[in-house]
């Protein structure tokens, strides 16, 4: 059976940087949540304006297709997705068996620091505050990892490592 990771946090946690670093180390295909963003999200987004679930729906469709797709070739996969809410998960989780969670978390500080200092991203700082407002943090049911981002990249893939094993 095929494993499907989906990295998952607020913006400036490092989803991409770990979801890169995994698939680089496992081999498995990856995709990054924000290219599948319809352009009305993005557009949105770079505005200033937090996404509500009706932009997030077809949003998660997307990716719930791109993991279904590889499961039924019996591929495991990588994505990466905020997956802010327990429904969000839920449609992800719903799409193949097999669905993880790796849930980044860091304190507002770190993050707001990481946002500054990242260039050519549509997502403004300004929306961190949306975001850590809305997030539903892994319950103890969810099928999942919580990794702490003050470490290094090699410490976090360890230890997605260790929970996969």
């Amino acid at each position: 059976m095929s494993t499907h990771l989906v990295v998952m946090g607020v913006t400036g946690t490092g989803k991409s940087t770990l979801a890169q670093a995994l698939a680089q180390r496992l081999g498995w295909p990856f995709a990054e949540g924000d290219d599948l963003h319809p352009s009305a999200n993005v557009a949105k987004m770079a505005a200033g304006i937090p996404l509500e679930d009706a932009d997030r729906w077809p949003w998660l469709d997307t990716i719930a297709a791109w993991t279904t797709e590889r499961a039924l070739e019996d591929h495991s996969t990588i994505v990466t997705c905020s997956a802010l809410r327990r429904a969000h998960r839920d449609r992800l989780r719903a799409a193949a068996a097999g669905t993880l969670f790796v849930h980044l978390v860091g304190s507002r500080e770190l993050l707001a620091e990481r946002m500054a200092g990242r260039a050519g991203h549509f997502m403004p700082s300004s929306l961190l505050a949306s975001q850590l407002e809305t997030l539903e943090p892994l319950e103890a049911d969810e099928p999942g990892v919580v990794v702490d981002v003050s470490g290094t990249v090699d410490a976090m893939v360890a230890q997605v490592l260790e929970f996969l094993a």
